[in-house]
């Protein structure tokens, strides 16, 4: 029988340092987030009304206590479907990175709740979105104000793409002003941080009708996609929409459906042509600067840079 001779090996683990482990635990315990930044608790925010509310979540207009100063607060139920609460951290993540912008919506503060709930408090605009807004002014925008609206909206863009991030559900609904005519972008559920190898971005999330038709139909287009040119698309047909009253590519009063608007933006002809020449009040500056933004070709749609120097914002 062989004999087996067994070796002890010299091995002499490190521990980690006590400073390490106490480091490591207080990581553990550490919430995940928990700043309310306006205020130290929820307390000290008196509830004024109900802004709005969905099966996810309500949003409230809130008064700080001590100080009188109004914000919104975003409270999203933590029991809600995984993709939701996707879409909220995403949301979370996007304000995080946009705090000095004057053309995003400030978030001031986050805070999870034990049970689940997400609470977000964010800058107040009194006014609402520029959907509500249009409706109370009759329906439709003047050219001037609509202009306003554009360089506002542009440079918002401009400041997004620059750091990479795509919005992906630009339309009136998520543009909000406030009574001195400041206008921001908001709501970032659906938004995407994109690498700068302009990596795809072509998940089906955000408003259909306000969708691209490189991005509806990448097939027909040469199989790309371009998320920032999205964004120009969706931003002209807001434009238009505000200024004509009505969704631009369906007749006034048409309730929209998938084929109509499938049809609508991917077969129709080149909306930039939805401004008649018959419509003496449209300054040639705003025709153009519509064409720049709804070319179906998404390879010759402006980027929010080159649409910042365009004579119809810069006039």
């Amino acid at each position: 029988m062989a004999a087996v001779v067994r070796r002890q090996s010299n091995l002499r683990l490190q521990l980690p340092s006590t400073s390490a482990v106490a480091a490591d635990n207080n990581k553990k315990k550490k919430k995940k987030t928990n700043s309310w930044g306006i205020c130290s608790s929820e307390e000290e925010l008196e509830r004024v009304c109900v802004l709005g509310h969905s099966s996810s979540g309500t949003v409230y207009k809130v008064r700080v206590k001590k100080i009188s100063q109004v914000y919104a607060l975003k409270i999203v139920h933590g029991n809600n479907d995984p993709e939701v609460c996707r879409h909220l951290f995403r949301e979370m993540d996007i304000l995080r990175r946009t705090t000095d912008s004057p053309y995003i919506v400030k978030c001031y503060g986050i805070e999870e709740k034990p049970w689940g709930d997400i609470g977000i408090v964010m800058e107040y605009m009194d006014l609402g979105t520029l959907d509500t807004l249009c409706k109370e002014l009759g329906g439709t925008l003047s050219e001037e104000k609509v202009a306003n609206v554009a360089r506002q909206a542009v440079n918002g863009l401009s400041y997004l793409h620059s750091h990479n991030i795509v919005h992906r559900d630009i339309k009136p609904a998520n543009l909000l002003v406030n009574k001195n005519m400041d206008v921001k972008i908001g709501d970032f559920g659906v938004s995407r941080i994109m690498c700068p190898s302009l990596d795809a971005c072509n998940s089906f999330v955000g408003t259909c009708a306000y969708m691209s038709p490189d991005r509806l139909d990448p097939g027909a287009y040469g199989g790309t996609y371009n998320g920032y040119a999205a964004d120009i698309w969706s931003l002209g047909l807001t434009l238009l929409e505000l200024y004509l009253g009505h969704f631009p590519l369906l007749q006034t009063g048409q309730r929209p459906d998938w084929t109509s608007l499938m049809g609508a933006i991917c077969l129709a002809d080149n909306p930039s042509t939805l401004l008649p020449d018959s419509w003496s009040t449209v300054s040639d500056e705003f025709r153009s600067f519509i064409q720049c933004c709804l070319n179906k070709d998404s390879s010759k749609r402006w980027t929010a840079l080159q649409l910042l120097s365009h004579p119809f914002l810069s006039n």
